[in-house]
């Protein structure tokens, strides 16, 4: 299965087309909005809730967008759509309420988050989640256990893996050394099978996304393209960028 036409027709709005100097903060209902009234597809982070919900969200932890504090898995679904976003009215969705949301009308980027712990809860309430959406929407992680998972879940579903060239910085730190070596140069691909790589701008070019794009046909999206700079690396190694903090002329 390749990977479809739209999935790169148009940039990708990271987290949604969000600007906190106007209120508007990624994975909100109005940073989706925005996306969709621009025409771009929406890039959104999933985590679960502590009683097996899909919540759009980034961080594991309230606090850095939101009121509040604590992690987001030890919450309920009703708890966290209760949280508001710092400063707003808008409320914390679930996956399902993003679907809801966007109708069809722009495609979807779901990155599931994951703790590396094997848990594949997440990906299962997505795959009933989109079983009842039929707007274009591809999934993704970091993880290659979860892009397995989700391989193995929705096998009709176009998935990628998310990548850089090295695992050592600070974000990382909570893995073990074989996890972050697992992850490198691509080389879970025989398990993970992705149809599209989304690989980190300040790491482009790099061997491992070249021969997937070249030799195995997977489209690439990188990320995250904020500067003139990290536009034009984006035009000259990839197929399309997801962006922030600007909005693309085409």
């Amino acid at each position: 299965m390749r990977a479809p036409d739209w999935l790169t027709a148009r940039p990708v709005a990271h987290r949604g087309l969000h600007d906190a100097s106007r209120g508007i903060i990624e994975n909100m209902p109005a940073a989706a909005r925005g996306a969709i009234a621009g025409n771009f597809a929406i890039e959104c982070d999933i985590q679960l809730s502590a009683d097996g919900e899909a919540m759009v969200h980034h961080d594991y932890e309230l606090g850095r967008l939101t009121e509040g504090s604590g992690l987001l898995i030890e919450k309920t679904a009703a708890e966290l759509k209760a949280v508001s976003f710092k400063q707003t009215d808008e409320r914390m969705m679930t996956l399902n309420e993003l679907c809801n949301l966007i109708a069809g009308r722009v495609p979807l980027v779901v990155e599931v988050k994951s703790t590396f712990q094997g848990d594949h809860r997440l990906v299962r309430r997505m795959a009933e989640v989109l079983a009842a959406y039929s707007g274009p929407v591809v999934g993704m992680s970091f993880d290659p256990d979860q892009v397995r998972a989700l391989r193995q879940t929705m096998p009709t579903l176009t998935r990628g893996i998310v990548a850089q060239r090295s695992y050592e910085d600070g974000y990382w730190a909570k893995l073990t050394q074989p996890q972050r070596d697992s992850m490198l140069h691509l080389k879970h691909g025989l398990g993970t099978q992705p149809h599209f790589v989304a690989y980190w701008v300040e790491q482009l070019p790099a061997p491992a996304p070249w021969i997937a794009r070249n030799v195995f046909g997977c489209p690439l999206l990188t990320w995250t393209v904020r500067t003139p700079e990290q536009r034009a690396a984006a035009a000259r190694y990839a197929d399309q960028m997801i962006f922030e903090g600007f909005t693309p002329e085409t």
